[in-house]
């Protein structure tokens, strides 16, 4: 399925490759996170673009704007398909990064890879995205005039609950269209965003714009361990709702048998797209 990307979040390339060769024919691609890249480096990104995969490097930059240039030609280098930064790093910074995939595919006479930003983590809901600032009309600058750690600290804590409780999960989707409409003003490909905020995107942003969804739940795959994904879907849903791509990790990777797993996802997202 040319919609699967399945998140090879392992701790080896050998782990990595075995998978991608159980998968190969089912996967539309794979995504290399930050635990894989660390442990491995860009060997296994080569590894897999030299089996003819297509790479979603998902490092997710956000620096200044020439790092995160000289970042994203060193990907567009090594021949991935997908690379993405943060929007929140702002109009600037995304266009750097737009111009230095072009520039370095240009060089070579390869296709640019695709430049997505990512929104808001599926991780986070409004009150997380309050804790960091979001939906806060009075934030202290300092603690100055005689005010202590601990009750600046108290402040904080008492603004931040007040947010939340003022702000449910529509500050979530207002923070995500915000900085998808920003990233295609930059001139970005799509972003990352949960698939709970894809429909909205999807009609704010237009049919060409790519909505990349992780956060994937369902499918007969069941999730092991520890999932702090908030803000999640089932692969059938989120297609409906307009996901380009979807990115699938632990319920396939996770399963006894990732191949069957990988299976049922397409299986329930090829209803969907039949509807």
């Amino acid at each position: 399925m040319d919609q699967l990307l399945i998140a090879l979040d392992v701790e080896s390339a050998a782990k990595a490759l075995l998978l991608a060769d159980s998968l190969r024919g089912i996967a539309g691609g794979f995504k290399i996170g930050s635990r894989l890249f660390t442990s491995e480096g860009p060997s296994i990104v080569r590894a897999l673009v030299e089996k003819g995969d297509r790479v979603f490097l998902d490092l997710k930059f956000h620096d200044i704007p020439n790092t995160v240039a000289q970042a994203v030609a060193a990907a567009a280098s090594l021949g991935v398909w997908m690379v993405n930064v943060h929007a929140s790093g702002g109009m600037t910074m995304m266009r750097a990064a737009r111009d230095a995939a072009r520039e370095t595919a240009a060089r070579s006479g390869a296709t640019p890879p695709l430049v997505i930003a990512v929104t808001v983590l599926t991780s986070m809901n409004a009150s997380v995205l309050a804790e960091t600032g979001h939906g806060l009309s009075q934030t202290p600058a300092s603690h100055g005039s005689g005010q202590t750690e601990a009750s600046h600290r108290s402040t904080l804590t008492k603004a931040s609950h007040r947010s939340t409780q003022i702000n449910t999960d529509t500050s979530v989707l207002d923070q995500v269209v915000r900085l998808a409409q920003l990233a295609e003003a930059a001139g970005l490909d799509g972003v990352v965003a949960s698939p709970r905020e894809t429909a909205m995107i999807r009609e704010r942003c237009g049919r060409e714009f790519a909505i990349v969804t992780p956060g994937i739940r369902g499918g007969g795959a069941i999730t092991i361990g520890q999932d702090d994904q908030e803000r999640t879907m089932s692969a059938g849903d989120a297609i409906a709702a307009g996901a380009t791509y979807i990115v699938v990790g632990r319920p396939i990777i996770a399963a006894a048998d990732p191949r069957a797993a990988a299976e049922a996802i397409v299986e329930e997202a090829g209803k969907a797209k039949n509807c």
